[in-house]
């Protein structure tokens, strides 16, 4: 017998539209009151195929794509600068339902960064320019030193983006829903990217 609270996914019931479908989900995580709905794995490679991958957030998604902020001279930034292809998975357990994401990745505007980068607490922003993401440094009290200087240098008035921070976006060629069923016998659901810019959708074998 079907394991409670495991819904069926149908072909039927999804949009023809990944990106429609995946707001659906979204919003119902969030309805559901899930915590971080917008944690999202994100794996990247180098140009040699050496992959790496780590938790960020979403911060947007529409048509063209999903954003996600960073450092560029982080590992994932120096990663995307030679090889645009990336992934991401949304996992939100409470409702058995996993969603990956691929794609290439581009810089998104500066303009959008900076708006994006006033609306974060003034602390975040301080510490953008505090971090040298992804470099050694030779102690905690370093850190907390540097970021303690920034804060008097910017007493007050406005902490401007650092040139080094902006965001990214993943637009997708390729979009999988998972459901879990009983028995392991998950439902998946994949949308795959037509060159006309349409979406082909398959069903795989869990």
């Amino acid at each position: 017998m079907p394991e409670p609270n495991l819904l069926p996914l149908f072909e039927k019931d999804l949009d023809r539209n990944p990106i429609i479908q995946f707001q659906r989900w979204f919003e119902e995580a969030l309805a559901a009151r899930l915590p971080q709905v917008e944690a999202m794995a994100l794996a990247t490679a180098t140009r040699g195929g050496k992959p790496s991958v780590r938790m960020v957030l979403l911060k947007s998604f529409d048509e063209n794509g999903f954003v996600f902020y960073t450092n560029y001279n982080s590992q994932k930034g120096k990663e995307l600068a030679e090889n645009l292809r990336a992934a991401l998975v949304f996992y939100w357990e409470d409702l058995h339902r996993q969603v990956r994401i691929e794609g290439t990745v581009s810089k998104v505007s500066s303009e959008e960064s900076d708006a994006y980068f006033q609306t974060r607490p003034r602390e975040s922003q301080i510490s953008a320019w505090a971090s040298q993401q992804s470099d050694v440094i030779g102690s905690r009290a370093e850190l907390d030193r540097r970021f303690e200087e920034l804060q008097k240098e910017y007493e007050g008035r406005p902490v401007p983006r650092p040139p080094r921070w902006g965001g990214y976006r993943l637009k997708p060629t390729r979009i999988e829903f998972w459901q879990a069923r009983y028995a392991r016998l998950n439902d998946r659901i994949v949308y795959e990217l037509r060159k006309d810019g349409s979406w082909l959708m398959k069903r795989l074998s869990p």
